[in-house]
């Protein structure tokens, strides 16, 4: 198939790209560094685009991967920031939306990224694809994301949104930045460690997109989450326990809150979400439980 991703650079648009031409499809990714991207691509089937504009209507794409977006923790959330972070899903959602009302073929699907941040805190309740939201920021984020993206339905475009939660995986996402005060042994719970984190091994994040592409009446919105959520204390444990350290200094939540104000948000408050739709259609896990992820992780 001809793909095109957004966010295809990312960290888990790296990997997705990878395993995607290593299946053999074509693919057409959107960046704002186009030199440096063809480069590293050079003598394989990609092709660079530095707006989604370029796209010729003749042009056949079979699926769209829209995972594009500022990264939600990367800077302290000023009233700018978190416009820029609106603004930056919005702007490339988009502008695919309008891609696909002037194709001639339309893609067969759109596969969009979400947060399980869609949810909003949610405390110890079990958290499915239909339950209610608490509308705080993240919320806020997610649901102007989704909102625009479900447009392409109005094309004739199948739409499968994905809420993903922490991805575990190396080379990035928030592991990267937990990695090295555990590895010195610094590290412990968060807060006081009650807090769900409903994670997910980047390899199920590239095999669920696989088994959505494929699976012709797959749609709406599907967590992606691994199976068995944990508290951030229980994560601690595990996570130190990998790495052969203890995991005995707490971060207290008044120091969070001071160093990061709004966005501790992130770190203090959880959802317990299940991946129930996934398990529905019958898509098999391969990392349904915390510890044989992380090993694998930092098997090396």
């Amino acid at each position: 198939m001809k793909l095109l991703i957004t966010g295809g650079t990312g960290f888990i648009g790296r990997s997705l790209s990878e395993c995607l031409l290593g299946k053999g499809h074509q693919l057409i990714l959107l960046t704002r560094n186009p030199k440096k991207i063809s480069a590293q691509y050079i003598g394989r089937n990609v092709e660079v685009i530095d707006t989604i504009e370029a796209l010729n209507s003749e042009m056949e794409i079979d699926a769209i991967i829209n995972l594009a977006g500022e990264g939600i923790a990367d800077k302290r959330w000023s009233a700018q920031r978190k416009q820029e972070l609106i603004v930056s899903r919005e702007s490339v959602t988009q502008a695919v939306i309008e891609y696909i009302k002037r194709a001639k073929k339309k893609p067969g699907v759109l596969i969009n990224g979400s947060a399980v941040g869609f949810y909003g805190e949610q405390g110890d309740i079990e958290v499915l694809e239909t339950s209610p939201c608490n509308p705080d920021f993240g919320h806020r984020i997610c649901e102007a994301w989704e909102y625009i993206a479900k447009k392409a339905r109005e094309s004739g475009v199948r739409v499968c949104i994905i809420r993903l939660g922490p991805v575990v995986g190396s080379g990035g996402g928030f592991l990267q930045r937990m990695l090295l005060p555990f590895k010195l042994g610094l590290g412990g719970r968060i807060g006081d460690g009650q807090q769900w984190m409903s994670w997910v091994h980047i390899d199920d994040v590239i095999g669920v997109i696989d088994f959505l592409l494929h699976k012709l009446d797959a749609e709406g919105a599907y967590n992606l989450t691994a199976p068995t959520p944990v508290r951030n204390s229980a994560f601690a444990q595990i996570f130190a326990g990998v790495l052969h350290r203890p995991a005995i200094f707490p971060l207290p939540a008044s120091l969070l809150k001071m160093a990061l104000g709004e966005m501790s948000e992130l770190l203090l408050g959880g959802q317990k979400v299940l991946p129930a739709r996934l398990q529905a259609s019958g898509y098999q896990f391969k990392y349904p439980e915390l510890k044989e992820a992380l090993e694998q992780v930092f098997k090396k």
